[in-house]
């Protein structure tokens, strides 16, 4: 096919993914509106991120908890830039000031939930973590906390970024207990943050956080795909060696394993450095290892293992 007749055939194609990425922002973030302005925010729930430090600051000056996030993104974005680049966070971008904008103008519409604060924290969690989970699916984030993890994530690797998530986070709902003069209102942020993590890791991984997508790139370009994947993605990818069976040539081929969600993230970073690579993208059943499910020891087992180990040897050296 021409050069041509190539890039107008995949012009719809690249269409109906940007349709797919906007409805899943918009939907998500009217969730997300819905989530702060009738539980949360009313009942004085402050959970987590930058949206929790904007419904403190709703709380004790009255400024407009969408105006303020998207503010407060403004440097956090700026940082993005000069350490990703601006195609790396554009989606992110997107996403962020579509959910800003969103948490503003369907306020007024909205009819605050002032009842049992448990319910309104659960409800709270779970509008947000299908929101959240929306948003993680198409590749993009709120900004915020998330986004803050993945950056200080490339410069201090021996930290996990959820635990860099949950530290921001706890100091938010810490600072909560003092502005709002009750520590129940943070126990209950606390709640809420829990069945939002929850609900986001049931539906971005399934009921099994063990489980992915195993990804095999073929590429002329691939060590430049694994060091893109390395930094943006930050996953590990293997390298193995291949020889073509027709043409004889010897290559590379990369080996990644990655999230559900993570894969539309790298099959752009392929097409956009290598628009001929070959990329066969197949079910994990199960993932365990660092960023994954850590692989638990039957220590029963590994005790009757090492005895056999033990006999064998002392078998072998009389």
């Amino acid at each position: 096919m021409p050069p041509v007749q190539a890039i107008k055939a995949k012009a719809p194609q690249k269409a109906f993914v940007i349709a797919k990425d906007f409805s899943a922002y918009i939907a998500g973030s009217i969730l997300m509106g819905i989530s702060i302005d009738m539980f949360t925010a009313p009942n004085h729930i402050a959970p987590g991120g930058l949206s929790g430090i904007c419904t403190m600051i709703n709380y004790t000056t009255g400024l407009p908890i969408g105006i303020m996030t998207l503010l407060m993104n403004i440097p956090i974005f700026i940082w993005a830039f000069a350490e990703i680049g601006f195609l790396g966070v554009i989606k992110s971008l997107f996403a962020t000031v579509i959910s800003s904008v969103a948490i503003d103008a369907i306020n007024p519409f909205i009819v605050p939930y002032r009842g049992n604060m448990m319910l309104a924290s659960i409800f709270g969690g779970v509008l947000l973590g299908v929101a959240l989970a929306l948003i993680f699916m198409r590749s993009a984030t709120t900004g915020g906390t998330d986004l803050i993890a993945r950056l200080l994530g490339r410069h201090v690797r021996f930290i996990p970024i959820g635990k860099l998530m949950l530290c921001v986070d706890g100091v938010v709902v810490i600072a909560s207990a003092f502005v709002y003069r009750n520590i129940e209102n943070a126990m209950y942020a606390i709640i809420s943050i829990f069945v939002c993590s929850k609900l986001i890791d049931t539906i971005l991984y399934g009921t099994d956080i063990g489980t992915g997508k195993v990804l095999f790139i073929i590429s002329s370009k691939s060590r430049e795909i694994a060091n893109a994947i390395l930094e943006d993605v930050d996953r590990g990818v293997t390298i193995l060696k291949s020889c073509g069976a027709y043409s004889g040539k010897e290559g590379e081929v990369l080996l990644c394993a990655v999230r559900r969600f993570e894969v539309a993230e790298v099959k752009d970073i392929v097409h956009t450095i290598d628009r001929r690579a070959f990329l066969i993208v197949g079910d994990a059943g199960e993932i365990t290892g660092e960023g994954f499910r850590q692989a638990k020891v039957d220590q029963r087992q590994m005790k009757r293992l090492k005895a056999k180990k033990h006999k064998r040897t002392v078998y072998r050296r009389r």
